[in-house]
């Protein structure tokens, strides 16, 4: 039904773009209309460009956050089926494909190029195409933890997704930090709750090729990593800026992993004063695991075409000299309003296995 109606829309606002008789010309009604829209980072006042392309870009991304914000209410459920599971790693994977299809082919087209720090920005795009892929691959782990997969495979995909918010981490550093203060915090907790859990998983493979000493330290890492994770969490809750906020902290497969580190630690340790007696390194391994199953890239997207109903006929009955000439001189006087921010329903999430999509 969404796409339906996205779809229908997109088609018949192409006919205000795209040229009907196949040149390189703009479309004659490209620019008679003003259009405004907010920033999901830089407060509640709309800017606005009387450019359809602009319309078509905003309109994309809104459709594209919807996929996020759907993926998160499917996530949230109680009980949530392998279906459920499944639609929401594809609506984040489709969202990260119109995010890349919006900054490839349709923001370079814009006559006022974004400006810095809106949503159209290069940056800010860069680190939502991303962050899509990297919740996606949150969904992969919960379900390869919960079929109980090879232990070195969860711990590649782990390192995988943690080195996805590093990025996302890394894209939002140059912007202004008033807006992106609490994003960062988020992306920076993940980073290290994923770094925890490729510890963890690394060193249970490093225990059963008889590495204990090697995978005592991989375990003292993952520790280091969950308590730094524990600690984001509390400054994450108390950054200001856009967005609700999340309670990774609270959810169960958070506090699951506290509980598999601490039991999978000393294990080892047991194991080593019984029967390996290995020394445990000064430093810790660097994680050099690629996955090789399980990673995600975004589905690409295209546009519809142009709706049947637009015609050379349908264009020419467009008569521009009849537009009101009074048109740009009213909008200049119309103050610019807030819009009222939507509040989010809390959602806390209660299956063992079930990740946290924000």
């Amino acid at each position: 039904m969404m796409k339906n109606g996205t779809d229908s829309y997109f088609s018949l606002l192409q006919g205000f773009i795209t040229s009907l008789d196949g040149s390189t010309q703009d479309n004659k009604l490209r620019y008679i209309q003003n259009f405004k829209w907010t920033d999901t980072l830089q407060g509640n006042v709309p800017s606005s460009q009387q450019d359809a392309v602009f319309e078509l870009v905003s309109m994309g991304f809104d459709v594209a956050l919807w996929y996020t914000k759907f993926a998160s209410r499917l996530a949230g459920k109680e009980d949530i089926t392998e279906d459920e599971a499944k639609d929401v790693h594809r609506s984040l994977k489709f969202a990260a494909g119109i995010f890349k299809h919006l900054k490839e082919s349709h923001i370079p087209k814009l006559i006022t190029p974004p400006e810095k720090g809106r949503d159209l920005e290069a940056r800010v795009i860069d680190a939502y195409i991303i962050q899509c892929q990297a919740e996606a691959q949150e969904v992969t782990i919960a379900r390869a933890i919960e079929l109980k997969h090879n232990p070195g495979l969860i711990a590649a995909l782990a390192n995988e997704t943690a080195n996805f918010y590093q990025k996302v981490d890394h894209t939002l550093s140059s912007l202004d930090p008033v807006y992106i203060a609490k994003w960062r915090k988020y992306t920076q907790l993940k980073m290290c709750f994923y770094m925890a859990y490729s510890f963890c998983y690394h060193g249970q493979t490093l225990l059963a090729s008889d590495k204990c000493g090697e995978a005592i330290r991989c375990l003292q890492e993952a520790e280091k990593f969950y308590s730094k994770a524990e600690a984001l969490c509390k400054e994450y809750g108390e950054t200001k800026g856009p967005g609700t906020t999340a309670k990774p902290s609270g959810h169960l497969f958070f506090r699951k992993l506290g509980s598999l580190v601490k039991n999978t630690l000393e294990k080892c340790e047991r194991e080593n004063g019984f029967i390996y007696f290995h020394k445990v390194p000064a430093e810790a391994p660097q994680l050099d695991l690629k996955a090789n199953y399980g990673l995600v890239e975004p589905i690409p997207f295209e546009f519809p075409a142009v709706n049947p109903q637009w015609t050379p006929e349908t264009l020419a009955a467009f008569d521009l000299t009849k537009m009101p000439k009074d048109d740009n001189a009213k909008s200049q006087k119309e103050e610019a309003k807030p819009v009222k921010p939507m509040k989010e329903a809390d959602i806390k999430p209660q299956k063992d296995s079930g990740c946290q999509i924000s």
